[in-house]
């Protein structure tokens, strides 16, 4: 299955940022990608965390879940939308939710991000809770690809990464950590993180980031990518907005977990 990781650098103009999601979309359709992933604040990072509230929708309608739900249709592809902003009972909280639409457009899962991020280096402050309401639930789809297979689809959104007993929960072949790491952290810690978690759960990774420097001052780390089930690098694009396309192939990773079985070996 060819896939493609979309690397952002969105700005403050949703609309704006809109656009170049689905021209992206767009591109790695024309060039043969069954599932196009875009990274985490696809629609928006603004000049402060209140600003997603202004733009945030209600589950199932709105002028960004209706694009993507078209540009699915459009294009026969799947998507998964990194996250958008859903609305909560709290007018000062939103979701963190990442989406996914199949090839006819429908949504098949939602995930709310569980794990909010907070960080404090006396230079560098985030706190995601502030506006965030975290989920609660791992979840998990099933894609049928053109070939004929299906895989199992874990979904995730950056912090996450961090704790490897969500990954454990999802079973799955295929991850998504859709991502807009800071660069300090994700100078740090990104790639180990990334390949651990493929490595550990025998399946491959996408992960679209953010990467580069936005409007509002912030610089993500980018380097999204798309690692095998042996922890490979399959390609990359460091920062700057772009595709990173790469091929899934399900028979290799169904091999590497025969050749060593260490899914089966678990004891928790």
């Amino acid at each position: 299955m060819k896939v493609a990781a979309i690397q952002m650098v969105s700005g403050m103009d949703a609309s704006r940022n809109l656009q170049a999601a689905l021209d992206f979309i767009a591109m790695g359709a024309n060039q043969g990608c069954e599932l196009l992933a875009l990274p985490e604040y696809f629609c928006l990072l603004g000049a402060r965390d209140t600003d997603k509230l202004a733009i945030a929708e209600d589950a199932g309608q709105g002028i960004l879940q209706d694009a993507l739900r078209h540009a699915a249709r459009e294009h026969g592809v799947w998507i998964v939308a990194g996250t958008l902003p859903l609305k909560t009972n709290q007018a000062d909280r939103v979701f963190n939710a990442c989406l996914a639409f199949d090839p006819k457009g429908n949504q098949v899962a939602r995930y709310d991000k569980m794990h909010l991020f907070a960080f404090d280096n006396g230079t560098e402050r985030y706190d995601e809770a502030r506006v965030l309401q975290a989920g609660h639930e791992p979840v998990a789809f099933e894609l049928a690809s053109r070939d004929g297979h299906t895989w199992r689809v874990g979904l995730s959104v950056c912090y996450d990464i961090r704790f490897p007993e969500l990954y454990r929960a999802l079973q799955a072949d295929l991850i998504l950590i859709p991502s807009a790491f800071t660069h300090t952290t994700g100078q740090a810690h990104w790639e180990t993180l990334i390949r651990a978690r493929a490595i550990e759960n025998q399946a491959y990774v996408i992960a679209p980031a953010q990467g580069g420097k936005h409007e509002n001052g912030r610089q993500t780390w980018g380097h999204s990518m798309v690692v095998d089930s042996w922890g490979s690098v399959l390609a990359s694009r460091d920062e700057g907005a772009g595709l990173v396309v790469a091929e899934l192939d399900v028979a290799a990773m169904q091999q590497r977990r025969t050749q060593l079985p260490a899914l089966k070996h678990r004891l928790l």
